[in-house]
């Protein structure tokens, strides 16, 4: 019984796999315009991580080395560390804003 569990999770695991890349395809080839959006999306997303990937170090401590992290490793780590906050305070201060927009109109 647990096998065939797995392979039914499994399948459907494809299953929304392939509808999460499918549909939204579709939906772009429909209206061209939200696919250059979420581009412009991507793109910001990608100027922060490399704006991230400069500011984070790579300094490597006993501990981490003793767990196999090496430099590059923790370069990447800090970089989506650093990302996260970059990200995370962005998110907050729009949801500041829009929420005093709100009560002002």
């Amino acid at each position: 019984m647990e096998d065939i569990g797995l392979y039914v999770g499994y399948g459907l695991l494809l299953v929304a796999l392939a509808a999460a890349v499918i549909l939204p395809l579709i939906n772009a080839l429909k209206a061209p315009k939200e696919l250059l959006k979420s581009g412009m999306g991507l793109g910001a997303l990608v100027v922060v991580f490399l704006i991230s990937f400069g500011l984070s170090g790579s300094e490597v401590t006993a501990k981490y080395t003793a767990q196999g992290v090496g430099e590059s490793s923790s370069k990447m780590i800090g970089a989506g560390l650093t990302m996260f906050y970059i990200v995370f305070f962005i998110a907050l201060l729009g949801i500041v804003f829009s929420e005093i927009n709100k009560a002002l109109k």
